[in-house]
């Protein structure tokens, strides 16, 4: 279950001449709620009705204020079941995605499938293979990729706005304290009870900024990566990393990097940095907030509208509108997740280098200096140790 994001709105399809697709929503507490919200929204729209939630305990009246009376089960194979669901959104732990990603195709539903896709490379292709396998549609939900400016920087590069790309880099600080490692049992683990889980800051709270810089980059499908640089450390006492670094090499000959913190002093927009030759396009992907700044112009800042996922699907099943994150577009970041699972486990930060600070509902670490080592990172596409962070040792671990 991915850390909350908003679901930023801005390009309504019009109104429909469809009878609203019954929907499923599993997972509907924690991030889950952002998702009921938007139900709700397309709801009062016309486009989705809301026929059953999923969830250990069931939601109350207060939950489901507006949502009408939807069916409710901890079975989610018998909902899709009973309610003949035509959708699927989920919103549950990752090591359950690809079993009900394939629970829901097989009960003839497409789905909406929160990010990561998956906690292993082969349990990715698993789901995705499956799904093609049915005949059916699955949406990786990454936000930011829904953003117009997406395309928009993807055109500026093609047009030579800023010269020859010489790299992306991307850089995410943010605060999260000892309770959001306590929220659930699979938070901050690699593994648990024999399965791969793969949490970490590259993988799921600061995920989109990895999906976000290789798809600026041209980098989505699996082949497009030639190698991968990994550097993961924890700070926390967890077992996945909470501060960590990764430089994908790609097949158009320049490095992308991502360095990411929950260990800041205080959280701050990330970003993504597209290097050119003869300029730099900067993307704030949760503000769709582009500048570009280029040789021989002023900067130019643009504020682009979004396309929301579930909608995209939506429209996608009712008049063939291009699905916008199908799995294959993710193939790239699954090999940066596939990495993070097979490096060694994140190595502790010395106590030296970070301190305890009072956080919004437990205490919370903070490593110093952070907040410039990942802003250098994007700068300079670079890597921790590179940058010469005294616990960024020993060298790095490559995957090839």
């Amino acid at each position: 279950m991915p850390t909350p994001e908003p679901l930023s709105i801005r390009e309504p399809l019009p109104a429909p001449a469809f009878e609203p697709l019954p929907v499923v929503l599993a997972g509907a507490r924690g991030h889950g709620r952002s998702h009921l919200l938007n139900i709700h929204r397309l709801e009062k729209r016309g486009l989705v009705r809301l026929a059953g939630v999923c969830e250990l305990r069931p939601l109350d009246a207060a939950e489901l204020d507006g949502l009408g009376e939807p069916a409710q089960s901890d079975d989610f194979e018998a909902l899709l079941a009973v309610t003949g669901a035509r959708l699927a959104v989920l919103s549950t732990p990752i090591q359950t995605h690809t079993d009900l990603t394939l629970a829901a195709v097989r009960h003839g539903a497409d789905v909406l499938l929160e990010k990561p896709p998956a906690p292993s490379y082969a349990e990715f292709r698993r789901m995705a293979d499956g799904v093609a396998a049915a005949g059916a549609v699955c949406q990786i939900g990454f936000q930011s990729l829904g953003s117009h400016a997406v395309p928009a920087i993807r055109e500026l590069i093609a047009d030579g706005a800023i010269g020859e790309v010489r790299g992306v880099g991307a850089a995410g600080a943010w605060v999260r304290d000892e309770a959001y490692f306590r929220r659930a049992p699979w938070a901050g683990r690699r593994r648990l009870d024999g399965l791969d889980v793969v949490d970490g800051a590259l993988t799921n709270p600061l995920a989109h900024a990895v999906a976000t810089a290789l798809a600026l980059a041209g980098t989505t499908l699996a082949e497009d990566v030639t190698g991968i640089e990994t550097e993961l450390f924890h700070a926390h006492a967890i077992e996945s990393d909470d501060t960590s670094a990764v430089r994908v090499t790609t097949a158009a000959g320049f490095p992308v990097t991502v360095a990411a913190t929950l260990c800041a002093e205080k959280s701050r927009e990330p970003y993504v940095v597209v290097h050119g030759t003869r300029g730099r396009i900067t993307f704030w992907y949760r503000e769709d907030r582009v500048l570009l700044q280029r040789a021989g112009h002023g900067p130019e800042e643009t504020v682009y509208g979004r396309t929301d996922l579930l909608e995209n699907l939506v429209a996608h099943l009712t008049d063939g509108t291009p699905l916008l994150v199908p799995p294959d577009a993710t193939g790239a970041f699954m090999r940066v997740v596939e990495a993070v699972r097979t490096a060694p486990d994140p190595l502790p930060l010395p106590a030296a280098h970070w301190r305890t600070e009072p956080g919004e509902s437990a205490a919370r670490r903070v490593v110093e200096g952070v907040e410039a080592l990942v802003d250098g990172s994007a700068e300079q596409l670079r890597l921790y140790s590179e940058l010469g962070a005294p616990w960024a040792s020993p060298a790095p671990a490559e995957v090839r």
